[in-house]
């Protein structure tokens, strides 16, 4: 049943402690099952490898090949209808003009003791990025994970794609040949994560790994983090969405249904200070969900984690908007308004602002990254971006004035903290 709340009610507050706190993702026989799978491949590399693919896709990499080269790759994009290649390529420029304007300068100063310091940064050497496979993968996702990759400057993009029953999406094979994808290879599931992670004798390991999966991949990068760097752990997509009664219903219910077809565990919220409203919007989307192709999985999203919540004013769903923390954040009011209530927000992986700004034009050409935290981590965490395929390097650089003028504070520093070996290396050179 899909929640339906309002601020005014009296169980108001624990009913939405309870929304707040719902867990939507894997469970600890994921997390038993995936820990076995990456002990298999740690142990027996590229031969576990090959079963688990033959086990869970029906392919025999052998057979089909492990790889895929840079000429099919190449045959793909070539045979796309102009209209689609169009498309792909013009959302391959705007994400990586955004993503360009986000790489960090590395800085330098020479301080009033005469220290020389500053930090230095640098691309990761190695990437792989994972993107689900079979006919329905999303070239998306190949353009938001490897194109901030190529523009920190990895020299060596690994891209791993399940090929179920050895279907490939051509789409995902255009998409990786316009983003420079170096390698791509046949395997997915948490089996391809512990193998870019750990390496085998076919496949080198990498640094970093990012991009979506199930919940064995997700549970996979959870487990591996500090083996390689991730990007995050990433659970069922998510979308509030503030509205007020100017809006049309339809739209906003398409909105809502826009997250709600990714997943049965995706999570759609509507915040508006309007009842009535609330209402035409609720029966809007009773009524587009049949006519959906993804109605099935839509459908079991909307039933069982979907939520209307209406509140006194706009202003008093602004708290509640920052406790759920949502991936994607529509703020569907006049321009003004929306900027004034964006600086209310607090938590969210994205937020788009105005009536004119669907969620789904992030998803695919906008240029911001669509790759977000879920679960509630927007507190804490951001979306993917060129700092994931990035590293810090501080520096400093001293002479004989400036380690005379802050050297002796080291030393009792040290002394303090019964470090003698440290001060000595300090006194030694005073």
């Amino acid at each position: 049943m899909t929640w339906r709340l309002a601020t005014t009610d009296a169980g108001f507050d624990a009913a939405f402690d309870t929304l707040v706190d719902a867990r939507r993702e894997s469970d600890a026989d994921v997390a038993r099952d995936v820990a076995a799978i990456i002990a298999d491949v740690r142990a027996r590399g590229d031969t576990a490898v090959a079963e688990l693919t033959a086990r869970f896709d029906k392919v025999d990499l052998d057979t089909a090949g492990w790889t895929i080269g840079r000429e099919e790759c190449a045959a793909a994009r070539a045979g796309l209808p102009a209209p689609l290649r169009e498309a792909i390529e013009l959302a391959a420029a705007r994400i990586a003009d955004f993503h360009a304007r986000q790489k960090p300068s590395d800085s330098e100063r020479t301080d009033d003791a005469g220290v020389r310091l500053g930090s230095r940064w640098s691309a990761v050497e190695a990437a792989g990025i994972y993107v689900p496979g079979g006919r329905a993968a999303y070239p998306s996702s190949v353009l938001m994970n490897a194109i901030p990759a190529k523009v920190a400057g990895v020299e060596r993009l690994v891209m791993v794609t399940p090929t179920p029953g050895g279907e490939v999406n051509p789409l995902v094979l255009a998409a990786a040949d316009i983003a420079g994808v170096d390698e791509i290879w046949r395997i997915g599931g948490a089996q391809a994560v512990a193998a870019l992670a750990h390496g085998t004798n076919r496949i080198a390991r990498v640094d970093v790994i990012t991009g979506p999966g199930n919940a064995w991949v997700a549970e996979a990068k959870r487990q591996l983090y500090g083996t390689v760097g991730i990007d995050m752990v990433a659970g069922p997509s998510e979308i509030v969405v503030l509205a007020d009664a100017a809006n049309d219903p339809a739209i906003i219910a398409a909105d809502l249904l826009s997250q709600a077809e990714h997943d049965p565990t995706s999570q759609s919220v509507l915040f508006t200070d309007d009842a009535a409203f609330a209402d035409a919007v609720a029966a809007e989307v009773a009524a587009q969900i049949p006519a959906l192709a993804t109605a099935a999985v839509a459908g079991a999203s909307w039933a069982a984690h979907g939520a209307i919540i209406v509140t006194r004013s706009l202003d008093e769903a602004m708290p509640l908007i920052n406790r759920l923390a949502a991936e994607h954040l529509e703020l569907a009011v006049d321009a003004a308004e929306a900027e004034r209530l964006f600086a209310l927000v607090r938590h969210a992986g994205s937020v788009f602002l105005g009536r004119m700004t669907p969620e789904a034009i992030g998803d695919y050409v906008a240029g911001p990254n669509h790759v977000l935290p879920t679960g509630r981590r927007a507190r804490f965490a951001s979306g993917l971006s060129v700092l994931d395929f990035m590293k810090r390097t501080s520096f400093l650089a001293l002479d004989a004035a400036s380690l005379a003028a802050i050297g002796p504070a080291a030393v009792a520093l040290a002394e303090a903290e019964g470090l003698p070996a440290h001060a000595a290396s300090v006194v030694r050179r005073l």
